[in-house]
């Protein structure tokens, strides 16, 4: 009887002794074109930061700034491959995973922030099963800002870009129409090659929010700013549903969380971030020209709507088309009321 006792004291005391059994981690390797220091960046690592510590180091990132990980295409495909798990997307990249996003990026669809996020709260669970379906969560939307074309020539009109060395980025469908509504035919290049091609020429006019345009230097090789804005670059952070399905249900609510107070405020911090450039800009010589009249912003907006409707059946099914411009209609009806 005491040699029974003994042995199932020395059992328990070697039962306690084992190590216990580790928790489940992710690891979660994110991409993104956006620099080192940027606030695109800095917000990012904030959102990792918390994460991995209110998950009790359950959910891990490494991230890979900067393009190191290749442009976005490129990213998509890494992600495809298993060996990148997440990405912080502009449009490009968020039209490799769901085409039906990019009607957020069309030409002259918005008219002021207010619009922009009406629709983006209006239409936030039509675009995140968009994304589900593709197999991706959207774990934020984070706004690159509003476009504005860049040029060593003055634009006030579309024929003046005519005689633009004009870059577009390599296989972005929204660009192509956008221009081809507007009758240019822009230089295609990666968006990695566009220093160069600015260094050497081959390109003098370029597109980009503010804030871009001075991360990525584009706008030491510019003279001239198209004050009107082409349209409004979106922007996504992107975590594949494989991964996301290997987290518990308690961290997903955190990273979901996390991602909605991060992201939102990066939104508003780049919104401010773009007016600082536009003053940093203006401090830098360059010179920001006004459409030549009602006219012309008139014509403007009515490439626009060409541009949408080339891309329904391509991008975008109509009926999602008209549901944006149908909550467009209501807001602006009931601003003027």
């Amino acid at each position: 009887m005491n040699s029974s006792k003994t042995l199932l004291r020395s059992l328990a005391v070697a039962l306690l002794a084992l190590p216990l059994p580790l928790k489940a981690q992710t690891m979660v390797k994110l991409a993104t074109l956006a620099p080192e220091g940027s606030t695109w960046m800095k917000a990012m690592r904030q959102f990792t930061t918390e994460t991995t510590k209110r998950t009790e180091g359950r959910v891990k990132f490494k991230l890979y700034p900067g393009g190191v990980s290749g442009d976005e295409k490129d990213v998509v495909r890494k992600i495809r491959l298993g060996q990148l798990q997440a990405g912080c997307f502009t449009g490009v990249g968020i039209g490799e995973i769901a085409p039906e996003a990019r009607l957020l990026d069309t030409p002259f669809l918005f008219k002021s922030s207010k619009e922009i996020d009406y629709i983006y709260k209006t239409l936030d669970s039509d675009f995140r099963k968009i994304f589900e379906d593709r197999g991706y969560i959207l774990l934020g939307w984070a706004e690159v800002g509003n476009v504005n074309i860049f040029s060593n020539t003055p634009v006030t009109k579309p024929e003046d870009l005519r005689d633009v060395k004009m870059w577009i980025w390599e296989g972005d469908p929204i660009a192509e129409a956008s221009f081809a509504a507007l009758d240019i035919k822009p230089i295609p290049l990666s968006i990695t090659d566009v220093m160069t091609s600015l260094e050497t020429g081959m390109i003098n006019g370029v597109y980009g929010s503010p804030l871009s345009v001075i991360a990525m230097q584009w706008f030491t090789r510019m003279k001239y700013v198209f004050d009107l804005p082409l349209a409004n670059a979106s922007g996504a952070v992107l975590v594949s549903k494989k991964s996301f399905d290997t987290i518990s249900a308690e961290d997903k609510k955190v990273m979901m969380q996390l991602g909605r107070k991060y992201f939102e405020a990066l939104t508003l911090q780049s919104r401010k971030d773009n007016e600082r450039s536009v003053a940093i800009l203006k401090e830098k010589k360059l010179v920001f020209t006004e459409p030549a009249g009602p006219a012309v912003v008139a014509e403007l907006e009515k490439a626009g709507e060409t541009a949408r409707l080339s891309l329904v059946g391509k991008l975008y099914p109509k009926e999602l088309l008209d549901k944006v411009e149908a909550a467009l209609k209501t807001f602006r009806a009931g601003k003027k009321r």
